[in-house]
């Protein structure tokens, strides 16, 4: 079981739980065990000059130790819990990546209009699923598979041309760092509202979409 704590109202509540104690190896092995979700390791920092930098080698990598290393890394996904840990043996500092478009597909929107979503649908008592914000600023909706091809038309239903605003869903082809894969010196990606049993039924992006476009307005 995930120790949980359901949601937080604003960026200013610095307390999302983190995974303490618990190794890379193991998280990964726990997201494709508990929640069937595939994994797949993406590159990993590493100490030089007493900084860290990205494994990729890249100076100004736009998310170090946050990204696949090989093209192909949609073929590297894997729900079995035995490669899975195989993988992260042999690169123990390797980021937890999350291919969207399979189990889940993501609401990509600004940390700002996220948490605005979240009171907002807290207030509205939504079923939400699994919601992660990560040092770039950017939080991440789980809903059900197939968000990607039915968001433009929602939002332009709710009057918003989807062009307008900084909402994306990710589906087939994209992917999601987990917690707590790190992002550089800037932190940890963290869980908003956490895996729980009460979540595992992932919402479908049509009872979220309104509060989530609703938010990313308000912030423009």
């Amino acid at each position: 079981m995930f120790i949980v704590k359901e949601t937080i109202a604003g960026p200013e509540a610095a307390q999302i739980p983190k995974q303490r104690g618990e190794s890379l190896l193991d998280t990964a092995v726990r997201y494709a065990e508990e929640r069937h979700w595939e994994v797949f390791p993406g590159a990993w920092l590493e100490a030089v000059d007493g900084t860290h930098r990205c494994s990729c080698g890249d100076g100004g990598c736009p998310a170090p130790g946050a990204h696949p290393t090989h093209d192909d890394w949609a073929t590297q996904a894997t729900g079995s819990v035995t490669v899975a840990r195989r993988m992260w043996s042999k690169q123990p500092t390797a980021s937890i990546l999350l291919p969207t478009g399979r189990t889940f597909d993501a609401i990509d929107v600004p940390e700002s209009a996220g948490f605005l979503a979240l009171a907002r649908m807290e207030r509205m008592e939504l079923t939400l699923g699994p919601v992660t914000c990560a040092p770039n600023r950017r939080m991440h909706f789980f809903v059900l598979p197939g968000a990607a091809a039915k968001v433009p038309d929602l939002v332009r239903k709710l009057g918003w041309p989807p062009a307008s605003l900084d909402l994306v869903a990710l589906g087939e082809g994209s992917y999601v760092a987990a917690p707590p894969t790190r992002f550089g010196s800037r932190g940890a990606v963290q869980w908003a509202c956490r895996p729980t049993p009460a979540n595992r039924w992932l919402p479908d992006v049509e009872e979220l979409i309104s509060p989530l476009a609703y938010a990313c307005g308000r912030d423009r």
